[in-house]
C-alpha cells in the first residue's frame, strides 16, 4: 500500500476516532433533575425569589384551559397600537397589551422581490399563533379581577405609535384601588422594554408577582429538525445555557406539583429565556441583578409551548407605587447586533446564536468571516479570502506534511527492495521501512496532521455557514445570490445556457444533474490525487478513483459557500503541494498520472 493512502486512511479514522471522543468526554447538557427543581423552589421559599406555589395564580395565559380561549375573541375585536421602527413594523394588542403582530423590514421570505417580508409574531386564531404577554399574578387577598389578565383590555394614556422616538404608555384601572400602567419603548434595533407599574390609591398593602411569558401554539411551520441546528426553547441562567427542543418539552416528565404541566424551572439573578428558531428568536430578559425565576413548559391539550421568567413578588403599601423593569428581544440573530445588546449587559447574549460543540472554533471562525466580509463586501469572495487565511495558518503542518510526502516518494525505489527482499514476511519488511524511516529523518505519519486539522475546521465553517443569518440569502455573483442555499445550476440546462429551467431543489434529479460548483469540486479533488501515481494495489486504485465523484454528489446538494470553501481548499492545496514536492526535488507528475488514470489496463495473465 501507498504511504500516501496508509496516511490518509489513518487520518480519517483518526478524526472519526477524536470526534466520538469529543461526543463522548463532553456530552450535550442535561436538563435539570427532579431534585434540582425542588431544590430550586426550596430557593424560592426561603429568600425573594418567588416560588412555583406564588405562581399558581399566572392568568390564563398560561393556565391550561382557562380564559386564554376566551381571550381570541376580545383580542381580535380590540384596539391596537402601531408599532414602527427602522426594522420592525406591527401592532399591539390592546387585548392583555400582548405583542402579537410584529414583522422584521429588512429580511424577506425568499429572493424574489415581491416576497413578503418576515413575520414573526403571529395573534392567536391564526396558525402557528406566537406573542408575548406581561403582568402581575395576584397575591394574598387579591383574585384574577384584580389584576391584568390576557384578555383585559387597556387603554392608551400616552402615545399613539410606538417608536424609538415615542414610547407608549398603557394603563388599567381595576377600580378597586389599584392602577396598572405599561410604559413600552424600542430601541432601533430589535429590544423592547417594559416597565410595569402598580399605584395602590387604596387604604391596606397588597402583594402580586410580574411576569412575562412567550406563548408558541404548536411546532414552527419551517421547524427544520436537522441535527446541526438547535431550535427550539432556551434559559440562560446567571452564564449556564440550558436547550430544550420541542420533543423534549413535551416529554417532560419533572412535574413538580399535582395537576399542572411538566415544567422545568431555573432560579438566577442575570439571564434569559425564549424560544430561537433558525434565524430569529424572541427572548425575554429580566433586569440584571433581579431575583427571578425561568420556566419552560407544554400544555399538551392545547398544544401551546411556554417560556416564562416570574419576578420578585413585589408588595405595594398604601398611596405607593412600584414599578419593575424588564426587556424583551424579537428579531433577528444579527452576530454584531446582539452582541453589541451583550456589551450593553445581557449575560452572554452571543450565546443565543447555535455555535455547536466546536464553539471554539466556530465563534473566531465566523469573525474572522464577518470581518473580511465587512472589508470586501461580497460574502463569496470572502469565504475563499478565509480559505486562504486558514491555509496560512496551517501552512507550516503542510510544509513538513508536503516534504514529508516527498522524501517518501524519493525513498519509493528502496521500499520496493524491501518488500521484494522481504517477500511474504511482514514484521520483517515493516522492520526495514523502519529503519529506513530512522535514518533518512522520515516521518510517514507526517501526512496526517493537514487532514486531522481541516476536517474539524471543515465540520465548524459548516456549522457557520448553515446557522449564522449573515449567510443567509447573501449574494456571490451571477446565479449565486444565497450562499447558505444549494448550487442553483444545472448540468440538465447546461448551467443555464438552455432556455428551461433546470430540477428543483432538494429532489433526486436535483443530487443526479448537479451545478457548476460540485462539478469544480469533483474535478478539483481529481486533480490533487494526480499529485502521486495511483496506487498499485487494485482496489485501492478503485476506491481512490471513485472517491472525487462521489463526494461530488455528496456535497452537491450542501450550501453553496461550503462548496466554495471546498473548491478553494483543494485549488491552494494542490498548489502548495506541487510546489514544495518539486523544490524537495521531486517532481509530480500531473499529466502523466492523468495520462495513466485513461489507458485501459491488461489483464493480468495467469
Amino acid at each position: 500500500m501507498d504511504d500516501q493512502n496508509k496516511n490518509l486512511i489513518l487520518a480519517t479514522a483518526l478524526s472519526f476516532a477524536v470526534i466520538l471522543g469529543w461526543f463522548l468526554l463532553f456530552p450535550p447538557p442535561e436538563g435539570p433533575t427532579p431534585e434540582e427543581i425542588a431544590a430550586t423552589e426550596e430557593v424560592g421559599t426561603q429568600g425573594s425569589v418567588p416560588t412555583a406555589e406564588s405562581t399558581q395564580g399566572l392568568p390564563a395565559a398560561n393556565t391550561p384551559g382557562g380564559a386564554a380561549a376566551d381571550a381570541d375573541a376580545s383580542t381580535a375585536t380590540a384596539a391596537r397600537v402601531p408599532i414602527d421602527t427602522p426594522r420592525l413594523s406591527g401592532t399591539l394588542s390592546l387585548a392583555g397589551g400582548r405583542f402579537d403582530e410584529l414583522s422584521l423590514k429588512d429580511y424577506r421570505e425568499t429572493l424574489a422581490p415581491d416576497s413578503p417580508i418576515v413575520h414573526l409574531l403571529k395573534p392567536t386564531g391564526a396558525p402557528n399563533a406566537y406573542y408575548a404577554l406581561y403582568g402581575w399574578a395576584p397575591g394574598g387577598g387579591l383574585g384574577f379581577e384584580d389584576v391584568p389578565g390576557a384578555d383585559t383590555i387597556w387603554t392608551v394614556e400616552d402615545g399613539e405609535t410606538l417608536t424609538p422616538d415615542t414610547p407608549v404608555t398603557l394603563r388599567w384601572d381595576n377600580d378597586n384601588g389599584l392602577i396598572f400602567r405599561r410604559e413600552i419603548s424600542v430601541d432601533d434595533n430589535y429590544m423592547f422594554t417594559i416597565d410595569q407599574s402598580v399605584e395602590n390609591t387604596g387604604t391596606d398593602s397588597v402583594t402580586m408577582q410580574p411576569y412575562g411569558i412567550i406563548s408558541r401554539h404548536g411546532e414552527p411551520a419551517d421547524l427544520k429538525n436537522f441535527f446541526i441546528l438547535f431550535e427550539g426553547a432556551m434559559m440562560m441562567n446567571d452564564g449556564t445555557l440550558e436547550e430544550f427542543k420541542y420533543k423534549a418539552l413535551r416529554n417532560l416528565d419533572n412535574v413538580p406539583r399535582e395537576g399542572a404541566p411538566a415544567e422545568v424551572v431555573s432560579v438566577g439573578n442575570a439571564g434569559w429565556t425564549g424560544f430561537t428558531d433558525h434565524y430569529w428568536m424572541t427572548m425575554l430578559i429580566p433586569d440584571d441583578g433581579t431575583p427571578y425565576t425561568q420556566v419552560a413548559k407544554y400544555y399538551e391539550n392545547r398544544d401551546v409551548y411556554e417560556t416564562q421568567t416570574r419576578l420578585a413578588t413585589e408588595t405595594i403599601g398604601a398611596g405607593e407605587r412600584v414599578t419593575v423593569s424588564s426587556r424583551l428581544f424579537a428579531g433577528a440573530k444579527e452576530w454584531a447586533t446582539i452582541r453589541e445588546y451583550q456589551q450593553q449587559g445581557v449575560i452572554k447574549f452571543i450565546d443565543s446564536i447555535d455555535w455547536g460543540w466546536f464553539f471554539f472554533l466556530t465563534k473566531p471562525i465566523f469573525w474572522l468571516l464577518h470581518q473580511m466580509n465587512i472589508f470586501i463586501g461580497n460574502m463569496g469572495w470572502s469565504i475563499i479570502a478565509l480559505t486562504l487565511v486558514l491555509k496560512a495558518i496551517l501552512f507550516p503542518l503542510a510544509y513538513k506534511s508536503y516534504v514529508s510526502m516527498a522524501k517518501m516518494k524519493e525513498l519509493q525505489p528502496q521500499m520496493e527492495a524491501l518488500k521484494e527482499k522481504a517477500g511474504d514476511d511482514r514484521q520483517k519488511m515493516q522492520q526495514g521501512m523502519m529503519e529506513l524511516y530512522k535514518k533518512e529523518r522520515v516521518n510517514p505519519a507526517a501526512g496526517c496532521l493537514p487532514i486531522l486539522l481541516q476536517i474539524p475546521i471543515f465540520f465548524s465553517l459548516y456549522k457557520v455557514i448553515f446557522v449564522t443569518l449573515e449567510l443567509r440569502q447573501a449574494p456571490w455573483f451571477g446565479p449565486f445570490q444565497d450562499l447558505s442555499m444549494p448550487d442553483p445550476t444545472s448540468i440538465m440546462n447546461l448551467f443555464g445556457l438552455l432556455p428551461f429551467a433546470g430540477p428543483a431543489p432538494d429532489t433526486i434529479m436535483a443530487t443526479i444533474f448537479i451545478g457548476i460548483l460540485p462539478l469544480l469540486l469533483g474535478i478539483s479533488m481529481w486533480l490533487q490525487q494526480k499529485l502521486n501515481p495511483a496506487p498499485a494495489d487494485p482496489t485501492q486504485q478503485m476506491i481512490f478513483a471513485w472517491m472525487p465523484w462521489v463526494f461530488m454528489f455528496m456535497l452537491g446538494s450542501f450550501a453553496s459557500g461550503l462548496v466554495i470553501y471546498w473548491i478553494s481548499n483543494n485549488t491552494i492545496t494542490f498548489t502548495q503541494q506541487y510546489i514544495i514536492m518539486r523544490s524537495q526535488g521531486y517532481k509530480p507528475d500531473v499529466f502523466g498520472n492523468i495520462k495513466s488514470s485513461f489507458k485501459r489496463k491488461k489483464p493480468e495473465s495467469k
